[in-house]
């Protein structure tokens, strides 16, 4: 049996196997609302055979999403329509998650396919976003507004609400946003943070929102379930956040509660140059794994079954996060199975006359 696809347990819940579907932003929500769309672009990956089934960022506030047309948990009314989505999941026999966020100086944005960058005007539906220094992203993006400490607080709060209704809407895995140049990772940076207060300058200072943020949401989250957060390891620039700072604050969270570090990289410097290629990440998420003694997660241009057997086989981290090569192939855990375990993978009944080419063709087949 291939690592991939046995089991995985942190605290009480079992992942059926170690695929995760990686948060990818739809950007095709109403008001926050999840809505068909959602629904089958989720579900199609549960019945496809993954492990856990992350959503995309949901914002935490309504002034917090990247674009108008992002997800988010910021009211009761986006409850429901979830919990029509977690419901399919879970009987798939897939585990949902879903990961909270707040876009901090990169909100306000338009939708990618709409071939425009940067800020969203006022008159247009944009807002002026918030940040923890008065610093664009780039020339294109509105500069945000500092938020005072007063506002922190009432971030860590909206995380603390969001996670709540997160559990009513029936998910059994919240992933906290830390990474790609968001808010929280944005309080991180010395590219982002120009701080002078108790949540800027020094190392401990500018992890104290992240760590707010972790520490609020473990105590309403319970403990019978697991926590994640999602980081970048390094914003690959100079004097940026680097794996050194990683590190340290992958054991700091430990001491939270956190149970898996997601491990990403970039997003917060416009400059960077990221060497992108196969598995680029992973070398990341296996330094947090050995010196910070956390179970990690590894995402980015992991596209094959072998290549994602040998990650976790070699021990550099303990769950595989595809994104790209889900949206290319809903099946892939389902693929994965025959080509690792040498065996036809046990498909959806609904399917399964398709998957056995060598099966008699039945009346049924002939009305197709």
């Amino acid at each position: 049996m291939s690592l991939l696809l046995e089991s995985f347990t942190l605290r009480e819940l079992t992942l059926r196997n170690r695929i995760v579907v990686s948060p990818m932003c739809q950007y095709s929500a109403q008001d926050g609302l999840a809505n068909d769309w959602h629904l089958v672009h989720l579900g199609s990956r549960a019945v496809g055979g993954a492990g856990l089934i992350f959503t995309e960022a949901a914002a935490v506030t309504e002034d917090g999403r990247i674009t108008p047309e992002d997800l988010g948990l910021w009211n009761d009314e986006q409850i429901a329509p979830l919990q029509r989505i977690t419901r399919f999941i879970t009987a798939q026999g897939a585990v949902a998650g879903i990961q909270l966020a707040h876009a901090g100086r990169k909100a306000s944005t338009w939708r990618p396919w709409l071939g425009k960058q940067g800020s969203i005007p006022a008159d247009q539906g944009g807002w002026t976003p918030w940040g923890p220094s008065k610093i664009a992203f780039d020339p294109k993006h509105t500069p945000p507004t500092p938020l005072d400490t007063t506002q922190i607080k009432e971030v860590v709060e909206a995380f603390v609400a969001a996670a709540k209704r997160a559990l009513t809407a029936g998910f059994s895995v919240v992933e906290i946003h830390a990474a790609h140049g968001y808010l929280l990772h944005q309080f991180l940076s010395p590219v982002s943070n120009q701080r002078q207060d108790e949540y800027g300058g020094s190392f401990e200072n500018r992890i104290r929102l992240t760590l707010e943020v972790t520490q609020a949401v473990r105590n309403v989250w319970p403990q019978a379930l697991p926590l994640f957060v999602r980081v970048s390891a390094t914003d690959w620039v100079e004097d940026g956040w680097n794996p050194d700072e990683t590190v340290e604050l992958a054991k700091r969270l430990k001491t939270l509660g956190a149970d898996l570090v997601d491990v990403s990289s970039g997003g917060t410097a416009a400059n960077a140059e990221i060497p992108v290629g196969p598995g680029y990440q992973t070398q990341f998420a296996e330094r947090v794994k050995k010196e910070s003694q956390i179970a990690t997660g590894t995402v980015g241009m992991i596209t094959e079954p072998a290549q994602a057997e040998h990650i976790l086989r070699t021990g550099q981290a303990d769950l595989i996060l595809l994104a790209r090569e889900l949206l290319r192939d809903p099946y892939w855990p389902l693929h994965a199975d025959d080509d690792l375990n040498g065996r036809q993978a046990t498909w959806p009944a609904q399917y399964q006359r398709a998957t056995h080419r060598d099966q008699p063709i039945h009346e049924s087949d002939l009305r197709d």
